[in-house]
């Protein structure tokens, strides 16, 4: 199965690709594989000999408390497009594992190959590093959600990040998104409890920012939806330019 395009789009939306390029990256053998929700898609601690690629669904970072089972933190979502574990291709082994988050399909790609595109094709072992430095810039700004922003404005950002990443790869349009989140998952990712998750979400409905039924999401208002949140796409480095 040829890899994705949802990452060929991920990569054309900050650069031009080659003629080159684009045949290499289509010549990439992937293997196909899908998961139910909660399932386990790369598990903690494991020396890998393949990197995995959203195809469809969404998945989580998901991080165990030591001594605490029964826990979790989130700290990153992964959509269509994004290679979930590439720094997994350079280390030796990860410090948590990627669950699915509803019904996900993913494609496999061998770190074989992936070794052939670092010797062979400059380029595109540049758009890789890009790739997990992105997804780095990613974690710092939760971070600086996480400590700056509270309840309504907090869940705010992440609904505007979600959509931006989406819409940048041809995932999502019209202000309309999938997001299969249980409030207790918002929870793990926002560190509310599902009580102050229901009233943030309540709270943007009642400003007519969102409508939110099930797993679909209409952003109704842009403007007042990222001027709350104070959302600033920059740090998802989506400026074409040759790198």
């Amino acid at each position: 199965m040829a890899i994705t395009d949802y990452f060929i789009r991920y990569l054309q939306r900050r650069d031009t690709l080659s003629a080159e390029d684009l045949s290499r990256l289509r010549a990439l053998r992937t293997e196909n594989e899908t998961f139910a929700p909660g399932e386990v898609i790369v598990p903690v601690d494991r020396i890998a000999q393949r990197s995995c690629m959203m195809l469809r669904g969404l998945s989580a970072r998901s991080h165990q408390l030591v001594g605490r089972p029964e826990e979790r933190v989130i700290t990153a979502l992964h959509v269509p497009g994004d290679f979930v574990d590439l720094h997994g291709f350079v280390l030796a082994g990860l410090e948590h594992s990627v669950v699915a988050v509803g019904p996900v399909e993913v494609e496999f790609v061998s770190h074989d190959q992936l070794i052939d595109i670092t010797e062979n094709f400059p380029h595109l072992t540049r758009l890789l590093w890009m790739a997990t430095l992105i997804d780095a810039a990613v974690h710092r700004q939760w971070l600086v959600a996480a400590a700056s922003l509270r309840s309504s404005a907090h869940l705010a950002h992440l609904l505007c990040e979600i959509y931006t990443r989406l819409n940048a790869v041809g995932a999502a349009g019209d202000h309309r998104f999938s997001l299969p989140l249980l409030q207790r998952e918002l929870a793990d990712i926002l560190g509310y409890s599902p009580i102050h998750v229901n009233r943030a979400v309540r709270d943007l409905r009642d400003r007519g920012m969102i409508t939110w039924s099930g797993a679909d999401v209409k952003i109704l208002d842009w403007t007042g939806l990222s001027g709350l949140a104070r959302f600033d796409a920059t740090y998802l480095d989506m400026e074409q330019m040759s790198r």
